[in-house]
């Protein structure tokens, strides 16, 4: 889960700065943690409160998502998603943006099938994002992070995606030069997932992820998320992460972590 949250901080300060290279520092004093950190945690918090039936589960996701992200309000969320926020009686709109995508790792944390991670995916995704394209983005991310949990390759991972939810048909380098910014799930989950493919270990996943611009804090913290379930985060940089995270949102994540594990790298 912590990867998510690691691809999002690393890749704060380049959102609106992109650095189409390798060779940055990692985690630095301008780093912070944005709106994909705290509805990534949002999530985690929901499954915390046992939301075990769809209408029960809703009511309980909502209210996790608004709590958390009231308390954040300048976190840096889209125009539709504040409003949602703020909404007394929240509907979905409509929305393909990648949000669905950047919240989803929690989901592919914690199920226990490919049956479950798809049915809670679309349960997650469509309290705000009900558009085919935001499913997809999400689902796809949710079952690479759990391919990657329970054992599968990288092989095996890309040609399940390829099958069911993207043919990716380009390599980072031959993105790199002209992709641009691009909040949707299809301009932003392929990219995120190629940067995975292309890795060797969790922070090389990272930095892949950043070299080719466009929603860096975004595409890193889907990136980091299946990375995470493949490589594992070695215990210096998880402590370096968590000092990132105020009490509220660490609580969180330990004891999401707590209840349904961390991969750590020894």
């Amino acid at each position: 889960m912590l990867g998510a949250i690691i691809g999002d901080i690393v890749g704060s300060r380049f959102e609106w700065d992109n650095y189409k290279k390798k060779d940055f520092d990692f985690f630095n004093k301008d780093c912070f943690f944005t709106d994909d950190s705290v509805m990534s945690l949002a999530i985690c918090d929901a499954y915390l409160k046992d939301f075990d039936n769809e209408y029960k589960g809703k009511n309980i996701l909502i209210k996790s998502m608004q709590t958390l992200g009231r308390k954040y309000p300048a976190s840096g969320y889209g125009d539709h998603f504040a409003l949602w926020i703020t909404e007394n009686n929240p509907k979905p709109y409509g929305s393909y943006g990648n949000g669905a995508a950047m919240r989803i790792s929690g989901c592919g944390f914690s199920a226990t099938s490919i049956y479950e991670v798809k049915h809670m995916s679309v349960l997650i995704t469509e309290v705000s994002h009900n558009h085919p394209e935001s499913f997809k983005g999400a689902e796809a991310t949710a079952v690479a992070i759990y391919l990657a949990r329970t054992g599968k390759n990288k092989e095996e991972i890309k040609t399940f995606i390829k099958d069911n939810y993207y043919q990716i048909n380009f390599t980072l380098d031959e993105i790199r030069e002209n992709y641009e910014f691009d909040e949707s799930c299809q301009g932003t989950v392929p990219q995120a997932l190629e940067a995975f493919f292309e890795s060797n270990s969790f922070e090389d996943a990272i930095r892949n992820a950043i070299s080719i611009g466009g929603d860096s804090d975004t595409i890193g913290a889907i990136t980091g998320g299946i990375a995470e379930a493949y490589y594992g985060i070695s215990e210096e940089m998880r402590d370096k992460a968590k000092t990132y995270l105020d009490f509220t949102l660490l609580d969180i994540l330990e004891r999401f972590e707590k209840r349904y594990g961390a991969k750590i790298l020894k």
